[in-house]
């Protein structure tokens, strides 16, 4: 089975700003996730506590982790908000917030079309 993702403008400039080699990770990550849509799992992929309908993948290579948040739009589509570089042990809140942000606002523009 293959699943739709969308890349917003965020998500697709952070993913530009990568090194190559954590890159190539979170393009390998993203196509996980076209391939097995809600059946991605840890270590891949976890849903964000205390958000209604926020996931992130998660991608490590050597001693940098990045973080991409996304959620499920339609059966077989999900919309790629946002990522950051996560330099501590907790998942940054702004970035969060950002990502909620950018996901109500797809949803908003999404109903008005």
């Amino acid at each position: 089975m293959s699943y739709e993702v969308i890349v917003l403008e965020p998500a697709k400039t952070f993913l530009r700003s990568l090194e190559v080699k954590i890159r190539a990770k979170a393009f390998r990550t993203i196509g996980l996730l076209k391939t097995f849509g809600s059946f991605l799992k840890e270590p891949h992929s976890k849903k964000i506590r205390g958000t209604p309908y926020l996931y992130e993948l998660r991608i490590k290579q050597g001693n940098n982790i990045c973080r991409i948040f996304y959620f499920h739009k339609k059966k077989k589509v999900y919309v790629l908000t946002s990522g950051y570089l996560k330099k501590d042990y907790k998942i940054n809140k702004k970035e969060i917030e950002r990502a909620i942000t950018l996901m109500k606002n797809f949803i908003k523009e999404e109903k008005n079309e």
